[in-house]
């Protein structure tokens, strides 16, 4: 009962003094089942404690930051280490050089980079690259990714766009992943007005063959840019995910894996684009970025790191490897209780997501936070599936263990209905008109 008093508490205090509870959407409450917990004090390796005293096992890692371990030694000491260079100086730092040569090095073609500190401030500064380069103002941004930035010219084309003004609304178009003759139609429509197109080269759904290819071309054809919005997917799918799918944007924004949870973004581009921002030219100026601590000594030398300890321990194979196991036993183990058209893990190694419907084949927020809750009876925290390096064969088969008995409950609210057994509030999706 202490717990339940304490963790209703906090909820309480936190929403009274940050507005959502969270300083990003996805942490909110509505995005966990009522059972788990309402802060967390701490994380290390795979697991997470939160503010009833209770150790998880997490698979929100950081919302997908967090790629070898929470609190790991070797990336902490690299931090600490730049932290007592003084952090922040007046002028850029030697640590800035280094590390722009080294994250260059893992982007063929690529020439140079703007760091910042979250990935918002570099997708709307490739934005911003593209209309000043090519001198067009409408953006083609992919639907069914589902976030790019918090600015305007993001915002203002979803179902939460109070606050954006009308006239920014319609610069942005959009069309739809794998199928190219959606991209077309606009470019058509809007001819000789693009500036760019936008758009990851995967989630949990992989391009068709030739899309990401044919999104080039098409993009080129129309002397517009392309922008690979890889800050969700470098360090799990790949280091660069458009050498691994073998295509070739003019501009790409990394972020979240590469500093292992420090806040470490980039942009990261051709020179001739690039160079708008800067000061060796004699074009007009282009105001590009401007952060304080985009030049953060401790985030770049966590980064420096954390590209180090990857090539040292082969952890994108691990991390694939990982999935790759949790997924065929998550599988099977609906399969087995004769649900596999209900609940299922989809995806491939690189990026998974798990799929809840209801006895009527429908897709379900209810049952996704019936799963959600069970997983955090059994000291699990799934809002999403995030490995990580520190995730081993304990945690996966401690994983699997408790997705048994919670698809063993989920099989019984389809049979007796869910409210039975879910108590609380549904999760609910974080792009919705009304609370």
């Amino acid at each position: 009962m202490i717990n339940i008093i304490s963790n209703h508490t906090f909820k309480e205090k936190i929403h009274s003094l940050i507005p959502g509870g969270a300083h990003t959407y996805s942490r909110g409450d509505d995005q966990f089942p009522e059972n788990a917990p309402a802060l967390l004090k701490r994380g290390k390796g795979a697991y997470v404690w939160g503010s009833n005293g209770k150790k998880f096992l997490d698979y929100g890692m950081g919302l997908r930051s967090i790629t070898i371990g929470y609190a790991h030694e070797e990336i902490d000491k690299a931090a600490i280490a730049e932290i007592k260079k003084g952090n922040t100086l007046t002028k850029t730092s030697m640590t800035e050089l280094k590390a722009a040569e080294k994250l260059l090095q893992l982007f063929p073609d690529m020439d140079m980079v703007k760091f910042a500190t979250n990935g918002s401030t570099v997708t709307t500064a490739a934005v911003k690259l593209a209309r000043a380069y090519t001198g067009r103002d409408l953006i083609i941004r992919c639907a069914d990714h589902p976030f790019f930035s918090y600015d305007d010219w993001f915002i203002g084309d979803t179902i939460m766009n109070r606050g954006v003004p009308n006239d920014i609304r319609h610069l942005t178009q959009n069309f739809r992943f794998n199928d190219i003759e959606s991209l077309q139609k606009v470019f058509t429509k809007y001819k000789g007005e693009i500036a760019c197109v936008i758009t990851e080269p995967t989630t949990h759904v992989q391009p068709n063959k030739n899309f990401l290819n044919e999104v080039e071309q098409i993009t080129h054809q129309n002397d517009a840019l392309l922008i690979s919005d890889e800050v969700s997917c470098c360090f799990r799918v790949d280091y660069a995910t458009y050498s691994h799918y073998k295509f070739m944007p003019d501009i790409v924004t990394v972020g979240k894996g590469i500093a292992n949870g420090y806040p470490v973004d980039a942009l990261i581009g051709k020179k001739e684009i690039m160079e708008l921002g800067g000061i060796k030219h004699d074009q007009e100026r282009v105001f590009l970025t401007s952060t304080t601590f985009g030049s953060s000594m401790s985030g770049l030398g966590a980064m420096m790191a954390t590209i180090d300890f990857y090539r040292k321990y082969d952890v994108l194979d691990h991390l694939w490897d990982y999935n790759k196991k949790l997924m065929d036993g998550a599988n099977k183990i609906a399969s087995d209780l004769n649900i596999d058209t209900k609940f299922y893990f989809e995806g491939f190694p690189g990026r998974l997501n798990f799929v809840t419907k209801d006895a009527k084949g429908k897709i379900s927020f209810e049952f996704r936070t019936l799963f959600a809750q069970e997983m955090v009876r059994q000291r699990i925290l799934i809002p999403w599936v995030s490995n990580s390096y520190a995730h081993k064969k304990h945690e996966l088969n401690m994983t699997l263990e408790a997705i048994q008995n919670s698809l063993e409950t989920y099989k019984k609210a389809l049979a007796e209905g869910i409210n039975r057994y879910l108590r609380g509030k549904s999760i609910k999706p974080v792009f919705r008109k009304y609370n």
